[in-house]
């Protein structure tokens, strides 16, 4: 591009040196200025869209982390919950177990000394 505009700025002062210089010289050169001139402002779109797209997944990844996040901790608290109610059914089995253990302790006694007839 800036190659462009010094032989524009070039030609431009051509007129003022020869008297027979013809106009339609930079004719070429203003087309070529105008294509440069569309694919820059196509290239500084582009970057545009590119910048907008990065913002936008920028959001999309920090909602998708928030969204982890979350999902997360509702897990270590479901995992804890669950850990609590394990631990409360394990505790209730090993009461049970005991009181069994204590029932069958006892009728054994009782049915030892009913098995001995003099010693009641």
């Amino acid at each position: 591009m800036e190659t462009l505009i010094s032989q524009f700025t070039f030609l431009s002062d051509q007129p003022l040196h020869d008297k027979s210089f013809d106009l339609f010289t930079t004719e070429d050169l203003m087309k070529l200025f105008e294509i440069e001139s569309y694919k820059a402002w196509v290239a500084v779109e582009q970057e545009r869209e590119v910048e907008e797209a990065e913002a936008t997944m920028q959001q999309a990844e920090d909602h998708f982390d928030r969204i982890m996040e979350s999902t997360m901790e509702e897990f270590r608290y479901f995992e804890e919950e669950i850990e609590r109610m394990s631990k409360s059914e394990v505790d209730s089995f090993i009461e049970t177990a005991e009181s069994g253990r204590k029932m069958e302790e006892s009728a054994a006694s009782v049915a030892s000394k009913s098995s001995y007839p003099g010693t009641e």
